[in-house]
């Protein structure tokens, strides 16, 4: 039966569909899912996951979208743009255990967000707010198998660490807070509490329940210096 152009891009091949069961999703369905959230898709700090980023086919459209709006809305104000596209780019988590997936997609997000941002600040682009876009990028997008909430080595296999995320927080204008939890508890506590993920919990509930790993507080740009 001869291929289509539809399912040639949603494959990359015959062997991984039969060994990851890897079929990526369609442009029209991912809009038309998207378009169920539209609202939360124009929010900087709305945040998504996707279990089985691919090479971000989700994560893509909701960037877009979300870069968009604050284009809209901060077209007189690159410093502002800047800023809430930082906390864009940090609202974007994906976990593929592929890793070529997982490097497709970190730079995919950061070549449409560094168009944006360069086109849109110009001049007042900086490289340190590149620098922070990929550090973010580069934490947020993860090599790991979703089911066992373990990161993998190159063939794909668990290995004994275990997926950790970062939430990225805009504090006093310019300073954002980078606080680590691991994948199992924040899903186990969501479970259990009725928590969404990420939920801003009492220092106390965190220490006791093993869930807050870390916390960082600094300038946006400097995030990759911490």
């Amino acid at each position: 039966m001869a291929t289509t152009k539809q399912e040639t891009s949603q494959i990359k091949s015959k062997e991984r569909v039969a060994e990851r069961g890897e079929v990526f999703t369609a442009e029209r369905e991912v809009n038309a899912m998207c378009d169920l959230v539209a609202n939360e898709c124009l929010r900087p700090d709305s945040r998504f996951l996707e279990p089985a980023c691919g090479d971000g086919n989700f994560l893509s459209v909701i960037l877009r979208r979300k870069l968009s709006e604050l284009r809209r809305k901060y077209k007189k104000s690159p410093r502002d743009y800047e800023k809430l596209s930082i906390v864009a780019i940090g609202s974007l988590y994906g976990v593929d255990i592929m890793n070529d997936n997982v490097l497709a997609c970190r730079e995919r997000l950061f070549r449409i967000w560094d168009e944006e941002y360069t086109a849109h600040c110009r001049g007042e682009a900086s490289d340190e707010a590149r620098e922070a876009a990929r550090f973010i990028i580069g934490r947020n997008i993860i090599n790991g198998n979703a089911l066992t909430l373990m990161c993998v080595d190159a063939e794909g296999n668990d290995t004994r660490a275990p997926i950790v995320f970062s939430e990225w927080t805009l504090i006093g204008g310019t300073q954002m807070q980078r606080s680590d939890y691991t994948m199992a508890d924040l899903l186990i506590h969501r479970d259990k509490e009725d928590f969404p993920l990420f939920a801003a919990l009492a220092e106390e509930e965190r220490e006791e329940g093993g869930i807050f790993l870390r916390r960082h507080v600094t300038h946006y740009r400097n995030l990759h210096k911490i």
